[in-house]
């Protein structure tokens, strides 16, 4: 499993009904993509949910290699560069993915990103980064939980999809507007190593 997420930030005056229009019209596109494990179109509005910026950020769960450079080198993030300019994608390796119970549309996400100190045993910590995406998973509203981690910064990825917004959530809360999760059946459960 792959994560990978860019970031748009957009003025603070920006219409972001504009974003809702984009994903409502092109959202569905990505409903059955090849490789493509989940994605989660995600928003942050300046002051909803402490968010200090606008923000369109994508997220992403690849299955594959090939899926998500199908999609890098194809018409879909083509469209972004010619609407948005060229972001910078970040990506990390899995460490860990969990499905929750919740049914029902996903509403918001919460991401939390953390650095991983010098010293730190990295086995003992990956283990306990897995079980916490299960804990997460587990939670009454979580849809899924997945753990990665950019080994090129040694940083930690935590992210969660949720029917509702988790109160006193750590981390950044974004809103749901869509999401194409046509292979998320096909991500590998539990810790990746």
């Amino acid at each position: 499993m792959h994560a990978m997420q860019y970031e748009i930030t957009l003025p603070a005056d920006y219409d972001m009904g504009i974003i809702r229009e984009r994903v409502a019209a092109k959202g569905h596109l990505l409903d059955d993509f090849p490789g493509l494990g989940a994605k989660a179109y995600l928003i942050r509005e300046r002051g909803v949910d402490d968010s200090p910026v606008n923000q369109y950020a994508p997220f992403y769960l690849w299955n594959t290699p090939e899926g998500m450079n199908s999609f890098l080198w194809g018409p879909g993030f083509q469209g972004i560069v010619d609407d948005f300019g060229r972001p910078e994608v970040q990506h990390w390796t899995g460490l860990a993915f969990a499905e929750g119970s919740a049914g029902s549309a996903a509403k918001s996400a919460v991401r939390r990103r953390s650095r991983i100190p010098a010293r730190t045993h990295l086995g003992g910590m990956a283990e306990e980064l897995a079980q916490e995406a299960g804990r997460l998973a587990r939670q009454e509203g979580a849809i899924y939980a997945a753990t990665a981690v950019d080994p090129r910064t040694w940083e930690v990825l935590q992210f969660s999809v949720w029917d509702h917004t988790p109160p006193k959530a750590a981390g950044d809360v974004f809103q749901v507007l869509h999401l194409s999760a046509p292979e998320r059946g096909l991500l590998p459960r539990g810790r990746q190593w």
